[in-house]
């Protein structure tokens, strides 16, 4: 695909709702020290010391998103080709195409580039596959709108789709947190079909922390990893939205990303720790590629850094990422005993989606009104202003090149 001529210069929000770009304001980052400028988050999720055992090689990570530019000398040769769920909008080329999927899929397998790849930005794993899904448009696309009505269903269709690939990895860096949000059931058989295929499912947890906490899908749906963001601290974002969901946490402040234009930007939203938290677990599954979904999120929640009082909370879930210690504890359970364990949580259940009505968070947001709602759900693209609502089912695309 040939690469946008113009842009503007700030990134979506991707991850503040979960089913639109949860990106925040973001402001150029000088090209010559990107490396330097990125380098706080890779250490926070400690990949320096995972890639001793694995680089990400055997992986592929579908990034169900704005589409990514395989162009970008970041991802060159690296993105497979992908599938267009919505087929209308911004095309390769033009201003509003990508940004926000090229700008994850650097984060979770970029390999930069220049003398020995030495430049632009590292990710996580950056010998990992990316399988390029279109599900959503960028927040300033002329035909948002238009999309909200015609192109419902794409992210339900999407996810099946990427399971059917073959997907290791599901990221979902958006989200729809808006006052109609409601569990959909077809989003949700969707996100229990990948899991049955064994494809881990990773979400954006929401931007909603200065919002009132409002409820995010697919974050909200059984077996999903569900991520919230941190600063360079390792606190709590102040927009990271915390509720019961929340399974781990990951960078998402002051994070350095690529973009089509072919430059770089900081930018901050829950959709950056999601990606984080997806090139984590390509990490671990290059490493154990016999782990199932559930033996995944176990080994994440059970070597989080920085864990919280009491083994969780709504803020952090577990605590930070640790790619390296959930590699070394795959590695003394297949030691000692083979793979770990399977376990049984993170399934549908039947009435209700979350884990029930009983499981209340300390701040009262309790789940039982969570019953299945009939008809199709919201889906919001949403950027630095705008709200893009996926109504109606919708299949067919085209390939993502």
């Amino acid at each position: 695909m040939s690469r946008r001529l113009a842009r503007r210069t700030r990134l979506l929000t991707a991850a503040g709702l979960a089913l639109g770009v949860l990106w925040g304001t973001a402001t150029p980052a000088g090209a010559d020290s990107i490396r330097d400028q990125q380098r706080w988050a890779l250490d926070a999720v400690n990949a320096p010391a995972a890639w001793e055992f694995t680089r990400g090689e055997g992986v592929t990570v579908a990034v169900l998103d704005t589409g990514v530019d395989d162009d970008h000398p970041d991802l060159a040769d690296n993105v497979d080709s992908g599938w267009d769920f919505v087929q209308m909008g911004a095309e390769p080329g033009d201003r509003y195409w990508a940004a926000h999927g090229t700008a994850m899929a650097g984060i979770i397998a970029g390999h930069g580039h220049g003398r020995q790849r030495g430049d632009g930005v590292l990710g996580v794993a950056p010998e990992a596959r990316i399988l390029p899904v279109r599900v959503l448009l960028e927040d300033d696309d002329p035909e948002r709108d238009r999309a909200r009505d015609e192109r419902a269903g794409a992210l339900a269709d999407g996810i099946r789709w990427a399971a059917d690939q073959g997907a290791d990895v599901i990221n979902l860096s958006l989200g729809d947190d808006s006052a109609s949000a409601h569990p959909d059931p077809e989003e949700d058989a969707a996100v229990r079909y990948a899991l049955g295929k064994g494809a881990v499912v990773v979400a954006s947890a929401g931007n909603g922390g200065e919002k009132g906490d409002p409820v995010s899908y697919p974050a909200g749906y059984p077996g999903v990893i569900a991520v919230t963001a941190v600063d360079r601290g390792g606190s709590p974002a102040e927009f990271s939205t915390r509720r019961w969901y929340s399974t781990i946490s990951a960078p998402g402040k002051d994070v350095i990303v690529a973009d089509p234009d072919g430059r770089y930007y900081t930018g901050w939203g829950t959709s950056a720790a999601a990606a984080f938290v997806s090139g984590s677990v390509a990490l671990l599954l290059s490493a154990h590629p016999d782990l199932e979904p559930a033996q995944v999120r176990r080994l994440l929640t059970e070597t989080a850094q920085h864990p919280p009082e009491g083994g969780r909370n709504d803020a952090v879930g577990s605590g930070i990422v640790d790619a390296a210690a959930a590699i070394e504890a795959a590695n003394e359970a297949a030691g000692a005993a083979g793979a770990p364990a399977a376990e049984s949580g993170g399934t549908y259940a039947g009435e209700y989606f979350g884990p029930g009505p009983a499981n209340e968070s300390a701040d009262g947001g309790g789940t039982g009104w969570l019953a299945p709602a009939a008809g199709a759900t919201g889906v919001l693209l949403l950027g630095t202003g705008g709200v893009l609502l996926f109504r109606r089912i919708w299949l067919g695309g085209l390939p993502v090149r």
